[in-house]
């Protein structure tokens, strides 16, 4: 199973593997409160394209034909997801505000449907 959950909200003990999907690491957080299993940045989206996306979701359609497009080279991380997803309960850590448009949903439907 996988979830999205912001980074700023209080780590619960249901939320298995913690991975952090952000490029960068979200302010005000320490390392120690967030309770991150594992930062993946290398499944973030580019700095480019997060720039261009702006969490504007007038353009959350083009944001994940691109973001897709980047995640296809990158086997090794994806499979390394699907197979603790497979094994228990892994949750997305993000920390945009917006809980609808942001990577870590995109990352999961990218997941899900693959």
């Amino acid at each position: 199973m996988i979830r999205t959950k912001r980074i700023y909200e209080e780590p619960s003990g249901d939320d298995g593997a913690r991975v952090l999907v952000d490029r960068l690491w979200p302010r005000g957080v320490s390392k120690e409160r967030a309770l991150v299993d594992r930062w993946e940045k290398d499944l973030a989206p580019t700095t480019e394209l997060r720039r261009w996306f702006g969490h504007d979701p007038t353009k959350w359609d083009e944001f994940l034909r691109r973001y897709r497009a980047e995640l296809e080279g990158r086997e090794e991380p994806l499979a390394r997801l699907r197979r603790e997803a497979s094994e228990g309960t892994v949750t997305l850590l993000y920390g945009a505000r917006d809980e609808e448009h942001n990577n870590a949903v995109a990352l999961k439907r990218f997941i899900e449907e693959r």
